[in-house]
C-alpha cells in the first residue's frame, strides 16, 4: 500500500489531543444537564430540500450517494445530504416527535457536521459541534433568549482557556431599522451588514445599494447602526440617538437589553451589545449570539446561535425556538495549533505493573485486577525485560506509578518514578493522589 495523502479539513487528533477533546466535552455536557438540557443524537442525513430551504448553504451541502446505484433499486439515495449543522435536524426531529415531547423542550447534541468550505486553521469540513436548543409551542418567552449566554458562560468557563466574550444583538433592531430608514428588503441589508468585518464599511455600503437598494443617506445609516456597541443597555440610547422610529426597532432594543442586563448580573463582562453582530443564516429572528476567544479574535465566533420563530412548523402548528453551538473542533484546532492546551500524560494509565517472568506474569495480572476494579487505571508491562527497562517504558509513555509483585513472600511495593519514592502497597488498598488518577489538562 502506497503512503497514504492527507486530506485537508478533516482532523485527525493526536491521542493525547483526543483525551483534552474528551475532557473538554465531558465538561460541556456537565454544565448542559445542570441546565436541564437532555441529550439527544440524530442521524447524519437529511432530505436535500430540508437541508437548502432556510439560508445560503446550497454550496456547502455535501450530497450522499452510492457508488454503484441501482436504477430499480429504493429510491431517493440521491436526494440525500450530511447536515451542516444541528438545528434543521433537530428541526425536523421536533415535527416528527411533537406528539411526544414535552413542552418547552430542552436538549443538547453533540455530533460531527460537514460542510465543504475552503479548509483553514480552525475550519474544517468535518467537524463538531455541541448544541443547546430551547423550543416551545406556538409562542416562547423573551427570557429564554437571555438564558443562553448563561448556559455558554458557564460552559466555557469551566475549561482551561482565555476568557470568552459573547456579542449579542436582536435581528428585530436590525429590521426595525432598516424598516424605519425605508428599505424594503431588510433580508438583503441584513446580509450585507454581516459582511462588514470580512469586507470593511466601504465595500459594505456599495453592497448595500447593490442588494438592498439603499441610498448613501441609509447607508450610512446602516453603519452607523452596526457601530454601536456597549456592554450595558446604554446600547439603547445610542440607538434612539439615530432618530429613527418603528415598533419593531423598540421591541428588539427591549429585549436585547434584557439580555445583556441578564447576563451581568449572572458573570459581569460576558456578554457585549454589538449590533454589528447579523448572522447571516435566514432563519434567525430575534436575538443572535458570536462568541470570541481572548487572544483568537482575528479567527471569528467560537460560538453562534440565535432566536428562531419560523424554521420548525407544520400546519396551523408553530414551534419556536433559541440555540446556541459551540464549535469544539474550531476551538480546540485553535488551541491545539498555538500549543496552549497540554495533558499531564498520553494516555490514561496510572499504574503500570512491572512483570518478573513470563511464568509470573499471571501474579501481575491479579494486581492490575485488583486496581481496576478500584477504579485505577492500569495495564501490565509487555514483557519481562530487566526492572529499568519496564520503567523506562513507563517513563516515555508518561505513567507515574510502577508496581513490582512481591516474589518468594516479599510485599508488593510501588514505585513513583518520578519522585523515586518507592514504598511498600497491597492492591487491594493503594490509592494514588487525586490528581495523579486521571491525566490533567491545563
Amino acid at each position: 500500500m502506497s503512503k497514504p495523502t492527507p486530506i485537508s479539513g478533516f482532523p485527525e487528533w493526536t491521542p493525547a489531543q483526543r483525551m483534552i477533546e474528551q475532557f473538554v466535552l465531558d465538561r460541556i455536557r456537565a454544565t448542559f444537564e445542570l441546565y436541564g438540557f437532555a441529550p439527544l443524537e440524530t442521524r447524519s442525513v437529511e432530505p436535500l430540500d430540508q437541508l437548502l430551504r432556510k439560508g445560503e448553504t446550497s454550496k456547502e451541502v455535501y450530497v450522499l450517494r452510492r457508488l454503484q446505484a441501482d436504477a430499480d433499486g429504493p429510491a431517493g439515495d440521491d436526494s440525500l445530504g450530511l447536515h451542516f449543522d444541528l438545528t434543521v435536524p433537530f428541526a425536523r426531529y421536533v415535527l416528527e416527535n411533537a406528539g411526544r415531547l414535552p413542552f418547552p423542550f430542552r436538549r443538547y447534541q453533540i455530533q460531527k457536521v460537514w460542510r465543504g468550505e475552503r479548509p483553514q486553521e480552525g475550519r474544517y469540513r468535518e467537524f463538531l459541534q455541541a448544541d443547546i436548543d430551547i423550543v416551545d409551542r406556538d409562542t416562547l418567552p423573551a427570557h429564554y433568549e437571555a438564558e443562553m449566554p448563561l448556559v455558554i458562560g458557564d460552559a466555557l468557563r469551566s475549561l482551561p482557556i482565555p476568557p470568552v466574550t459573547i456579542q449579542v444583538n436582536n435581528r428585530k433592531i436590525c429590521e426595525g431599522f432598516y424598516r424605519g430608514i425605508g428599505l424594503t428588503d431588510p433580508e438583503a441589508a441584513l446580509r450585507a451588514v454581516d459582511k462588514l468585518d470580512k469586507i470593511g464599511p466601504a465595500k459594505v455600503a456599495e453592497l448595500l445599494a447593490e442588494t438592498a437598494g439603499a441610498s448613501e443617506t441609509q447607508a450610512k445609516a446602516c453603519l452607523a447602526l452596526a457601530e454601536i456597541s456597549a456592554p450595558d443597555a446604554s446600547f439603547a440610547d445610542a440607538v434612539r440617538g439615530l432618530g429613527v422610529a418603528h415598533p419593531l426597532l423598540d421591541e428588539g432594543v427591549a429585549e436585547l437589553a434584557a439580555v445583556v442586563e441578564t447576563a451581568a448580573a449572572h458573570s459581569p463582562g460576558l456578554c457585549v451589545a454589538d449590533l454589528r453582530i447579523a448572522r447571516g443564516l435566514d432563519y434567525y429572528t430575534g436575538t443572535v449570539y458570536e462568541t470570541s476567544l481572548a487572544g483568537y479574535e482575528r479567527f471569528g465566533s467560537i460560538c453562534s446561535g440565535g432566536r428562531y420563530d419560523n424554521l420548525v412548523s407544520a400546519g396551523g402548528a408553530a414551534f419556536p425556538g433559541v440555540g446556541i453551538s459551540i464549535g469544539v473542533s474550531r476551538l480546540l484546532g485553535l488551541l491545539f495549533g498555538a500549543g496552549a492546551l497540554t495533558v499531564s500524560r498520553s494516555v490514561p494509565t496510572c499504574v503500570l505493573v512491572a512483570v518478573t517472568s513470563e511464568e509470573r506474569r499471571a501474579a501481575s495480572n491479579a494486581v492490575a485486577d485488583a486496581l481496576r476494579r478500584r477504579g485505577v487505571p492500569t495495564e501490565v508491562a509487555p514483557s519481562a525485560a530487566k526492572f529499568g527497562k519496564q520503567i523506562r517504558h513507563a517513563e516515555r509513555r508518561g505513567i507515574p506509578y510502577v508496581w513490582f509483585p512481591g516474589v518468594d513472600g516479599a510485599p508488593d511495593e510501588v514505585k513513583d518514578i518520578r519522585s523515586g519514592e518507592q514504598v511498600v502497597a497491597a492492591a487491594g488498598e493503594w490509592t494514588p493522589p487525586r490528581a495523579d488518577l486521571s491525566p490533567l489538562v491545563s
